[in-house]
């Protein structure tokens, strides 16, 4: 779910929907607040950064981002938008998602290996029907 400057109309339809039949899900390049957070979190889905968490002015997010479990977190590019510090006002490609994982590496106090190896398997367990690589 992708969802902008809409918090509590989006926490109301995840609230409403997962009440009828509960589902897993994420929060598509997120930018939202502390409650959109929560309420994802707490009905099962998942939070995927973009490139914006390493912007200068997104301390409130990383902020936000600090407190997401590592085990419910995913790290994206939204190419071709969004390209993170040290390539931003750059066209976004697949190659950039490492500075954006550096990032949250950093914020979450883990190395970039395990914070890789985490994502990974934040991936394939929300969205089952990608075969993993033998």
């Amino acid at each position: 779910m992708h969802t902008r400057d809409a918090d509590d109309d989006t926490i109301a339809i995840l609230r409403e929907e997962t009440a009828r039949a509960p589902f897993s899900g994420l929060i598509h390049c997120f930018t939202g607040t502390k409650a959109l957070a929560d309420a994802a979190l707490g009905i099962g889905f998942s939070i995927s950064v973009s490139g914006i968490a390493t912007f200068k002015n997104s301390q409130a997010l990383r902020d936000i981002i600090a407190g997401v479990p590592l085990d419910r977190l995913l790290v994206e590019t939204d190419a071709p938008y969004l390209a993170p510090v040290p390539v931003r006002g750059k066209r976004n490609e697949p190659a950039f998602v490492a500075h954006t994982a550096a990032a949250l590496a950093a914020l979450k106090g883990v190395s970039a290996d395990d914070l890789a190896a985490a994502t990974t398997e934040n991936f394939f367990r929300l969205f089952t029907k990608v075969a993993r690589p033998q």
